[in-house]
């Protein structure tokens, strides 16, 4: 940035509110001068001086600063304009409403600045957005507000009737608080013959100090005491005074006076020095013997505060500290001393005191303006704080040097003099340290080093730069097949680093489908916790797991989100027993299988196939043999299923076995099914004919006795078996017109129905590869579809050439069909007529 300087002048006139003569004159209180200075980081940077009277009333303007620095008053409080005084005490105040710097505090000259001139207030109008310093001086005037005053009301002189004419007296003058015009400006003594006055002025200070001059000789035979009144008058208006009575007495010849050893004696003292410290010795001596020659001594001209801060011994002459010392209040000190003999002649020298600084006080960090809340992206350079360094003390006791800790990504630029800025130095990130304890160490360069520290608390706000992060890269949860809708499946858990609103996560799934279907119609994230519901029942035989894609999404802005994949693997439950794949269990008898009374042990009669549609180890299948007519012929294999023959076949075993062969899988619990098989032993093709046409006749006759029993037993009345027999015939009747008017169609007859073969042995071998043949009748008037008899076809048996008497074969056929059919319609007529009963 450019520097430029900028200077103005601006005309303001003091209130004439004084008593008096203040009112016949106005004074101009005019700005002293006007800097700007164009600062690198702080913008615009002026220090205005005003001028203001002292004693000002409460709630007095100063100035307008909006108008002087042309600034917009509405934007004083948006910009948060404020007033920072460099002094204790806060003597000033600014009005943001309307720009004006007013009196906070009633200021009295005299107190704030003693003798100091100019009487200069400091203080610093700050502005932020963008961050302004502006520097004001405003000078204390002095107004007349205070009279002379001597230390004494009367001075007593004793002078020689010898005394030369033109002979000296140095008075000690009046103390006067106000400075310049209104200070002390005149002396007179009312009119005399003997003494006139001579009022001098100092050349180092323009101090006025009056000595008496004698006129005329005295005589203490005509006048042995004299008295003069001594007036002193300021300058101010109106003229204020001060009066004190000087009494001479007049004695005897004494015509020796003290004389100093030095006119001026210079000294130097160190500030803080302890009581009784000895400052100087001052000396004077008188040629005259006896009482003339006793001199005592005593401070002149001296200020109260002075006296409160050194003793002079009379006699000795011994100045010593008596209070406290402080550089930092007044550098200097100048001590009139008068040395008076026994005769009353007296003489004066000067003390001149340098104080010496010491390095006692600490700087002082004084924080302008502090922004203690920043956005973790901030961008280098920018200003989190301003402040100043300031130390009391001198010289290089007054110098400094501000840093701050070296592990932080801050830094400190100078800008004004003793003005520093905190600034940013490196990127951010909340989530790494979400706040800084910055430590301002400042040090003078004095002997020993002072120091002092001011902590500054910056915290980071946050932003939404981090995403949501799952605690894992992918989850697998398991189910078990069969669940209830609304069932806990897992959780998912992502987390961020970021706060608040940035960091509170929402979970959602992202659109998909389960079999076609989509996965909301199967599956619910709760969008708060992550946990995941199974909605319906899931079925492991259908799918055995899928997928589901995850996001997990801020509520920053914009937000920030991560997926991450589910996949949810369904668990297999014991829920399917084992299915009969052969023999077929569906038909209205059981299979019959053949074996020849020649077989042998471990001949293969058949193999019973199942399978599980579950999985793992609820698939696996034992087979054995539950219950059978003669349990020790018969053996099945306990994983193959296979039926085979544990011993020879003797003639007394039975011709007709019964086989029921459980088939259990291993699940928990286990699930399983029954297959009930009929082996028949037979010597030859037409021994097995003969036994398989007995076989339904006897079985319909046994179901035929059991349902007359139930009959019986259900309906005790004779009436009713009655009734039962005139039914039995007329349904007999009916049946024999109807016999003719059997139809096979595509409907009711089924042919060459083949049993499915074993599908782990291709070969054929043990599982019965014949094909059986079986015609279903119907009534072509039955609603329900009732079996009329269900009859194997003896034609579908393969013929065997090697069997003899293959015409006998025929004729049996037709013979003994013919014999059983009646018999056989019979039973089953009855059978469905005693349901029929039942039923109702």
């Amino acid at each position: 940035m450019a520097a430029a300087a900028l200077q103005r002048g601006l005309c303001f006139r003091s209130d004439p509110g004084m008593a008096g003569g203040m009112e016949k004159r106005s004074r101009k209180r005019q700005v002293l001068s006007f800097f700007l200075c164009l600062c690198v980081s702080l913008g615009a940077c002026e220090t205005i001086r005003y001028s203001v009277p002292e004693e000002k009333k409460s709630g007095s303007p100063v100035a307008n600063i909006a108008k002087d620095l042309k600034l917009d008053v509405g934007k004083l409080s948006g910009r948060s304009a404020r007033l920072v005084s460099k002094s204790s005490k806060q003597y000033c105040e600014l009005n943001t409403s309307s720009g004006d710097v007013i009196i906070k505090k009633k200021i009295d000259r005299e107190d704030l600045c003693g003798q100091r001139d100019p009487c200069v207030l400091q203080f610093e109008i700050v502005l932020e957005n963008p961050l302004q310093l502006y520097r004001i001086e405003v000078q204390i005037e002095d107004v007349n507000d205070n009279s002379p005053n001597f230390s004494k009301n009367e001075f007593v002189f004793k002078i020689p009737e010898q005394i030369p004419i033109n002979t000296r007296f140095p008075l000690e003058g009046a103390q006067d608080s106000d400075i310049g015009t209104n200070g002390i400006q005149s002396y007179v003594i009312n009119p005399n013959e003997h003494f006139r006055l001579d009022v001098q002025t100092l050349d180092t200070d323009g101090t006025k100090y009056a000595e008496l001059v004698l006129e005329k000789q005295l005589d203490r035979e005509e006048q042995a005491q004299l008295m003069l009144i001594l007036t002193a008058a300021d300058g101010g208006l109106p003229q204020r005074t001060g009066t004190a009575r000087i009494r001479v007495n007049v004695l005897d010849s004494n015509d020796n006076f003290p004389q100093f050893s030095q006119s001026v004696y210079k000294v130097q003292l160190m500030e803080n020095s302890p009581k009784g410290t000895l400052v100087t010795k001052v000396e004077a001596s008188d040629l005259d013997q006896g009482s003339n020659a006793e001199i005592t001594y005593s401070f002149g001209q001296v200020p109260d505060k002075v006296l409160k801060l050194f003793k002079l011994n009379q006699l000795s002459g011994e100045i010593t500290v008596l209070g406290i010392i402080d550089y930092e209040e007044r550098s200097n000190y100048e001590m009139n001393i008068q040395a008076t003999d026994g005769g009353g002649l007296s003489a004066h020298c000067k003390v001149l005191m340098q104080i010496k600084d010491m390095n006692d006080n600490d700087p002082e960090v004084t924080l302008t303006s502090l922004t203690s809340t920043i956005p973790e992206d901030s961008s280098p350079e920018t200003v989190v704080a301003l402040f100043s360094v300031s130390d009391r003390d001198s010289g290089d006791n007054g110098r400094t040097l501000c840093s701050i800790q070296d592990n932080v990504p801050f830094a400190l630029k100078s800008t004004l003099k003793d003005y520093y800025e905190l600034v940013t130095q490196k990127p951010l990130d909340r989530e790494k340290v979400p706040e800084y304890n910055i430590t301002i160490t400042a040090t003078d360069r004095g002997t020993p080093r002072l120091t002092s520290v001011r902590v500054i608390r910056v915290q980071l706000s946050d932003i939404n730069d981090n995403p949501p992060v799952f605690n894992e890269s992918s989850y697998v949860m398991y189910l078990k097949e069969n669940n209830p809708p609304g069932l806990l499946i897992g959780t998912v858990r992502a987390a961020d680093l970021d706060t608040e609103q940035n960091a509170k996560v929402t979970y959602s799934a992202l659109p998909g489908n389960i079999s076609d279907l989509p996965f909301s119609s199967s599956i619910s994230i709760n969008s708060e916790n992550g946990n995941v519901y199974a909605l319906q029942s899931l079925d492991y035989e259908q799918r055995r797991d899928f997928q589901v894609t995850v996001r997990a999404a801020d509520g920053g802005f914009p937000p920030l989100s991560s997926e991450v994949i589910v996949r949810v693997v369904i668990i297999d439950e014991n829920d399917n027993a084992p299915f009969i794949l052969y023999p077929l269990q569906n038909s209205s008898s059981p299979a019959n299988d053949l074996v020849p009374r020649s077989a042998e042990a471990g001949y293969l009669v058949t193999k019973v196939v199942a399978v599980d549609g579950d999985s793992g180890q609820n698939s696996w299948l034992s087979y054995q043999l539950l219950k059978a007519t003669d349990p020790s012929l018969f053996a099945v294999g306990l994983q193959t299923g296979e039926v085979k023959t544990s011993r020879p076949i003797t003639s007394p075993d039975s011709v007709k076995q019964k086989l029921i062969v459980l088939v259990k899988d291993n699940g928990e619990p286990a699930r399983s099914t029954t297959s009930t098989l009929n082996v028949l032993l037979v010597d030859g093709f037409s021994d097995a004919y003969m036994q398989l046409l007995d076989v339904p006749q006897e079985e319909e006759q046994q179901d035929t006795l059991t349902l007359y029993l139930v009959i019986s037993l259900s309906f005790i009345s004779f009436l009713f078996l009655i009734s039962v027999v005139t039914v039995i015939a007329i349904r007999l009747y009916k049946t024999r017109q109807c016999r003719e008017q059997y139809v096979p169609s595509s409907r009711n007859f089924y042919r060459d129905r083949q049993f499915p073969t074993n599908p782990a042995e291709t070969s054929g071998t043990g599982t019965l590869p014949q094909s059986y043949c079986y015609e279903v009748c119907l009534t072509t008037g039955s609603g329900t579809s009732e079996f009329k008899f269900l009859r194997p076809l003896v034609p579908s048996l393969p013929a065997d050439p090697s069997v003899a008497g293959g015409s006998i074969f025929d004729s049996q056929i037709n013979s003994q069909q013919k014999e059983k059919e009646w018999v056989r319609e019979l039973n089953h007529k009855v059978a469905i007529l005693a349901k029929t009963v039942l039923k109702m």
